[in-house]
C-alpha cells in the first residue's frame, strides 16, 4: 500500500512541480510588466475572487464530498450505476455553476465592493476591477467542471492528468501578458482574458482521458439522484473545513484593500511563493491519500486508515518544515531574484519580503490542515471540521484586526498563519479524541531528528544569504548563481542531516515499520 502511495505522490509532485515552474515564469513576467501598483491590485482581486470560489467549492467542499462517495460507488456498485451517478452529478453541477456565473457577471460591482471595500474610494481601480472580474468570473464554471473531471481521474488513480492541467493557466497568462497586452488600451486587461482562455483549454484537456475510462459524462440534471443528494448534503458543511485557508486569504485581501496602494499586490506575490511548497507537496499528498482513506473507511480497515494518515503527516513534516525555513530566511533573496525587474522595484521587494516571512510560519500548518481534514471527510465526519473551520475564521478576523495596525500588510499575513496553526491543532486533537488516528511509535525521535536537520539548514541559509541590499544591487546572473548554490546546497545539507540522524527512505515506503 505504501509503495503505491509513494509512487502516486511522486507522480503528482512531478506534474505539479512542472506547473509551478511555469507559474514562476508567469509571475516574473507579470511582475516586470505590471509591477505592484493600482492596476495589478485590481487584477489581483478580479482573479482572486473566482479562483477563491474555485478552491472553496470545486477543489474544497465539492472534491472532499464527491471523492468519498465516488470511491464507495467504485467499490460497491456496478459500472452502470457509477456512470449514472457521474452523469447526474455532471448535469447538476453544471447547471448550478452556470447560474452562479451569470449572477457573478451581472453583480460584479457589488462583488468587488464586498471583497475589496477599500477600492470603492478609488474610482479608476474599482472600475478596472469590475471590468476584469466580468471577464474572469466564467473561469469559475470552467475550472470547477475541470476539477470535477480531475476528481474522477484521481479516484481511478490517473493522478498525473489533473496535476498537469494547471500548466495551461500559466502558459495562457504568459502569452496574454507578452502578446495580447500591447493590443489593449489598458494592457493589464489582457491578463483577465488569459485567465478565461486558460479555463476553456483546461476544461477540454481532460475529456480524452475520461473517454478512455469510459466515464465521459452525459450532462443529466437530477438533483434527486441518491448519490447527488449525498454529495450535496456533504458539501454544505465542508465549505468551512479544508478550504478555511482560502477563506482566510480572501479576508486578507479585504483588509489589504483598506491599506495603501500596493498592499494587495505585495500579499499576492508572497502568497504565490507560499503556494509553491503548499501546492507541490501539501495538495499532492492530500490528493493521493483521500481516495485511499475513503476506501479504508469503506472496508472498515481502521488500522490501514491510521497508518495512511501517519505516513502522510510524516511526509508533510519532512517537506513542510524545511520549506518554511527556506521561505522565512531566504524571503528577500528569493523575491529579488525572481521578481526584481522592470516595474517590480526594490521597495516592492522589501514590502513583499515582510508578508512572505509572515506567511512562511503558516506553510506547515496549511499542509497539515489538508491532511487532517481529509481524515474527517473520508469518514464522512463533517461537523467537527465545520466547527473548527468557523473557529479558525473568527480567529483570523480578530487577529487581522489586531495585527493590521502595528504591522500593516505583514500583520495580515501573520494573522493567516496563526489561524492556520489554530485550525491544525484543533483538527489533530479531535482526530485523536475520536479514535480516527493512532500515532505509530517513534514520533519523539522523529521530531528530534527533524528539529536538528532544520536548525542546521536555517543556520546555513542565514549565513549564506548575507545582506539583502547586496542582492538587490547585483545583476541577474549573480543572483541566479548565488540563489541556486544556496538552495541546492541547502537541500543536500538538509537530507544529509536527516541521514546522519538516522532517517532513511524506506521509512517513508513502509508505514507499518516502526521508525526508530
Amino acid at each position: 500500500m505504501s509503495k503505491a502511495l509513494f509512487k502516486s505522490t511522486t507522480v503528482v509532485v512531478t506534474m505539479t512541480m512542472i506547473s509551478r515552474v511555469f507559474g514562476f515564469i508567469r509571475d516574473t513576467v507579470t511582475a516586470a510588466m505590471f509591477g505592484t501598483g493600482a492596476s495589478f491590485d485590481a487584477f489581483s482581486v478580479a482573479f482572486k475572487i473566482p479562483n477563491f470560489m474555485r478552491r472553496l467549492f470545486a477543489e474544497g467542499s465539492f472534491s472532499q464530498a464527491f471523492v468519498p462517495v465516488l470511491a464507495e460507488y467504485q467499490k460497491q456498485k456496478s459500472s452502470a450505476e457509477v456512470k449514472q451517478f457521474i452523469n447526474a452529478m455532471a448535469g447538476t453541477l453544471g447547471i448550478t455553476l452556470l447560474a452562479v456565473t451569470i449572477v457573478g457577471v451581472v453583480a460584479a460591482p457589488w462583488v468587488v465592493k464586498l471583497f475589496a471595500p477599500g477600492f470603492a474610494t478609488d474610482g479608476a481601480r474599482f472600475d478596472l476591477a469590475v471590468t476584469m472580474l466580468r471577464i474572469t468570473f466564467p473561469y469559475l464554471m470552467l475550472i470547477s467542471l475541470t476539477a470535477f473531471s480531475g476528481a474522477i481521474l484521481n479516484t481511478y488513480s490517473r493522478f498525473w492528468v489533473a496535476a498537469f492541467t494547471p500548466v495551461f493557466l500559466n502558459i495562457s497568462m504568459i502569452g496574454a501578458a507578452i502578446w495580447l497586452s500591447p493590443k489593449f488600451a489598458t494592457p493589464i486587461i489582457a491578463l483577465a482574458w488569459g485567465v478565461f482562455i486558460a479555463g476553456v483549454i483546461q476544461f477540454l484537456f481532460q475529456w480524452p482521458f475520461l473517454s478512455k475510462l469510459n466515464l465521459f459524462p452525459r450532462f443529466k440534471i437530477n438533483f434527486r439522484d441518491s448519490g447527488v443528494m449525498r454529495v450535496l448534503k456533504l458539501m454544505v458543511p465542508t465549505l468551512f473545513g479544508v478550504s478555511v485557508g482560502q477563506i482566510n486569504l480572501l479576508v486578507d485581501t479585504l483588509f489589504a484593500s483598506l491599506l495603501v496602494v500596493g498592499s494587495v499586490s505585495w500579499l499576492y506575490y508572497a502568497d504565490r511563493l507560499m503556494e509553491f511548497p503548499l501546492g507541490v507537496f501539501g495538495v499532492a499528498i492530500s490528493t493521493v491519500i483521500l481516495p485511499h482513506l475513503s476506501r479504508h473507511h469503506s472496508t472498515q480497515s481502521q488500522e490501514s486508515f491510521s497508518l495512511t494518515l501517519d505516513w502522510a503527516l510524516r511526509a508533510v513534516l519532512l517537506i513542510g518544515i524545511p520549506a518554511a525555513v527556506v521561505l522565512a530566511v531566504m524571503a528577500g533573496p528569493l523575491l529579488s531574484t525572481l521578481f526584481q525587474y522592470g516595474k517590480f522595484n526594490e521597495h516592492a521587494v522589501l514590502m513583499t519580503q515582510k508578508s512572505l516571512a509572515a506567511f512562511a510560519l503558516g506553510i506547515t500548518p496549511f499542509m497539515l490542515v489538508k491532511i487532517l481534514a481529509s481524515g474527517f471527510y473520508a469518514k464522512q465526519d463533517l461537523r467537527t471540521p465545520v466547527r473548527i473551520g468557523v473557529i479558525a475564521m473568527v480567529a483570523n478576523m480578530a487577529l487581522n484586526a489586531a495585527l493590521i495596525f502595528p504591522f500593516a500588510h505583514a500583520g495580515i499575513a501573520l494573522a493567516t498563519s496563526l489561524s492556520a496553526l489554530i485550525n491544525t491543532g484543533c483538527l489533530f486533537y479531535f482526530l485523536r479524541q475520536r479514535g480516527h488516528y493512532q500515532p505509530r511509535e517513534g514520533w519523539k525521535l522523529f521530531a528530534a531528528r527533524l528539529i536538528a536537520a532544520n536548525l542546521i539548514l536555517g543556520l546555513w541559509l542565514w549565513w549564506g544569504a548575507g545582506d539583502l541590499t547586496t542582492w538587490m544591487s547585483q545583476h541577474l546572473v549573480w543572483r541566479l548563481t548565488h540563489l541556486s548554490f544556496l538552495l541546492i546546497s541547502g537541500v543536500l545539507i538538509y537530507f544529509a542531516s536527516l541521514w546522519i540522524t538516522g532517517i532513511r527512505l524506506h521509512h517513508l515506503l513502509m508505514p507499518q515499520q516502526r521508525l526508530a
